[in-house]
């Protein structure tokens, strides 16, 4: 039995597509007994995305982002946020994508991306599915100032951190997201030697 065969959607009400989609959704779900229970679900549709890690290995350096989160900012998180960078796939492929939103956040053209895995960021809620990716790169490869976007709403500092002070801030809360956490983990279990 697929999980298809455990689903029969009876009812979907569009509530807001504003920014991006928020549905409702009534169904019922064939229980691990057989039996059917009748559930309501919201779903937040915001396209899936990709993120990205650039690495320099001879200086133990990585590239981040800091930017204005609104919604971590409502939810009591009175500082910017340190990240990735990255970005809705908007119909592109995620590699093009992301190597395009590295170009406009961080100002680098990178060389070799390699796509590490992808992830569902919060499931329960939310439809996005964020391919994650990482990339060497070096001073030769900075082709612009970065900063987004201002016509997005972009204001982002581009920051060059030592992959340990990284780490460290994530230790001590600086660093609280999630996808750059699992990209700075990843980065200190498989590109960077111990040091």
């Amino acid at each position: 039995m697929t999980i298809q065969d455990r689903v029969r959607v009876h009812e979907v009400t569009l509530l807001s597509d504003n920014w991006y989609t928020l549905r409702t959704t009534a169904f019922d779900w064939r229980r691990n007994d057989g039996q059917w229970q009748r559930m309501h679900r919201e779903t937040y549709d915001r396209g899936n995305g990709a993120t990205l890690l650039p690495y320099d290995l001879q200086r133990r350096t990585v590239l981040l982002t800091r930017q204005f989160r609104y919604p971590a900012f409502v939810n009591g998180h009175d500082d910017l946020l340190i990240e990735a960078a990255a970005g809705l796939l908007d119909d592109a492929a995620p590699e093009e994508r992301i190597r395009a939103e590295v170009e406009e956040e961080l100002g680098y053209r990178l060389v070799e991306v390699r796509k590490v895995f992808e992830c569902f960021m919060s499931p329960g809620s939310v439809t996005e599915k964020l391919h994650f990716f990482v990339a060497p790169y070096e001073s030769s490869m900075r082709v612009g100032e970065g900063g987004g976007l201002a016509e997005e709403g972009e204001d982002i500092e581009v920051l060059e951190l030592g992959i340990d002070e990284a780490l460290a801030m994530v230790a001590d809360g600086r660093i609280a997201d999630a996808k750059t956490v699992m990209l700075l983990y990843h980065a200190r279990l498989h590109v960077f030697p111990p040091g």
